[in-house]
């Protein structure tokens, strides 16, 4: 890594950036959690950055960098580019310094998301929507900036973005009574686990720091096996807070450098950890703030005993995509399976495939006819919920011995797609 990336953001810049964002930015509460600390016999600590004012970490960095801007720079409107989190961190700091602020949202933003940027905005924002996606948004955000110079205001490769992430980092080591063993952090664009992790090389440095992505989404892993800032042909949107096709290239260098290790996280279990978080401790998080928690059970072995730390990012969750989130989770934990069941042409074969070879606690959480037309004889394609995985292959053992059986469809993702 270039020596002048590492030297360029010290210790007391982000000192000046958490005096900067200080009555603004909340110092939020770093909270013991007893049910996952007796799960990994481990003293497991949440960073709560989802009572943030916007419900994320974002508001850090954006507000740091608005409010070091010249009078000019702010006299010319500052601009960005985002579908979530950081437009409702640099609407809040354009509205608290009275300053204005254009922000790019892609035209497909659910609506919630946009009325949130305007609360926390008022009129200091001007929100435009454009294009398909961020990458549509930030071009025309960019040509925004040229024809005006106004000031952009990236997400993530900024280092007084990072110099305002790496606060996460002070609150945490400040609020610690013991020695941390353990930080996981999601990673992104790379903001937050940059500025941490400056923090804890230097206050810490024995401290192992984890950087956790998304499966879908993994442009660290995939540059630090390059050797080289990767931009990803394609990428799943699902973890909508930390997919990136690309890196910064200064967080690039600070995640390769200062990281212990990076870890990705499949979409299912990430939403079966949100699902947990909710039932058992009532907390709201979104994807990406899942992340660090997630990516508890593959270091068990390694925490037991230690001092952990989970940065939950964000908790900007649309309630409209829980349907969707339960149905990801009981699918990657083995509990929900879609067949398509050749029921024989017979009377009575649909009250035996229930009775005799559906199990005791199976339920049937979704059926309809492949053809509608033939309902008496037609296949249809079942959803069936199991009460433990177990009674996975039992249950195909009695289909097929009663030749219900037709087509397993979970393994059949282009097929599956639909039903979810």
């Amino acid at each position: 890594m270039n020596t002048s990336i590492k030297n360029s953001i010290s210790l007391e810049k982000i000192y000046k950036a958490q005096q900067n964002i200080k009555g603004v930015v909340q110092h939020t509460p770093l909270v013991f959690m007893k049910n996952f600390s007796e799960r990994y016999q481990a003293n497991i600590y949440f960073k709560r950055e989802d009572l943030q004012v916007v419900r994320s970490y974002k508001i850090r960095g954006a507000y740091n960098k608005i409010q070091g801007l010249s009078e000019k720079e702010l006299k010319n409107g500052i601009v960005c580019a985002s579908a979530g989190n950081h437009a409702q961190g640099v609407a809040y700091a354009c509205q608290k310094l009275q300053v204005h602020g254009t922000i790019f949202m892609p035209v497909t933003t659910p609506h919630q998301k946009i009325d949130q940027v305007k609360m926390f905005g008022e009129s200091f924002v001007d929100v435009r929507l454009y294009g398909d996606s961020f990458d549509d948004s930030q071009k025309a955000a960019s040509e925004f900036c040229k024809q005006n110079s106004s000031t952009f205001v990236h997400p993530f490769d900024d280092l007084d973005v990072i110099a305002g992430q790496g606060t996460v980092g002070l609150e945490i080591l400040n609020d610690s009574k013991n020695p941390i063993d353990y930080v996981f952090m999601p990673v992104g664009g790379g903001g937050l686990a940059s500025g941490v992790s400056n923090v804890f090389k230097a206050l810490s440095p024995s401290t192992q720091l984890i950087g956790v992505e998304p499966k879908g989404a993994p442009s660290l892993t995939t540059s630090i096996k390059n050797g080289v800032n990767t931009t990803l042909d394609e990428i799943d949107k699902f973890v909508d807070g930390a997919a990136v096709k690309r890196m910064g290239d200064f967080t690039f260098g600070f995640c390769k450098e200062l990281l212990t290790d990076t870890y990705t996280i499949c979409e299912g279990l990430i939403c079966s950890t949100i699902l947990k978080v909710y039932n058992e401790n009532a907390l709201v998080v979104e994807p990406a703030g899942a992340l660090s928690i997630a990516a508890l059970e593959n270091y068990k072995e390694q925490i037991k005993g230690k001092t952990v730390v989970c940065v939950v990012s964000g908790g900007n969750n649309d309630i409209t995509r829980m349907e969707e989130m339960k149905e990801r989770a009981l699918f990657y934990e083995g509990l929900k399976h879609y067949f398509i069941i050749k029921f024989p042409q017979r009377a009575g074969a649909l009250k035996e495939f229930v009775v005799e070879v559906l199990g005791p606690n199976d339920d049937i959480a979704y059926f309809e006819y492949t053809k509608k037309h033939n309902r008496d004889k037609g296949p249809a394609v079942v959803g069936i919920e199991l009460d433990k995985k177990e009674d996975f292959e039992p249950l195909v053992a009695r289909m097929r011995q009663k030749g219900f059986l037709g087509e397993y469809l979970n393994e059949k993702p282009e097929l599956f797609q639909f039903l979810i």
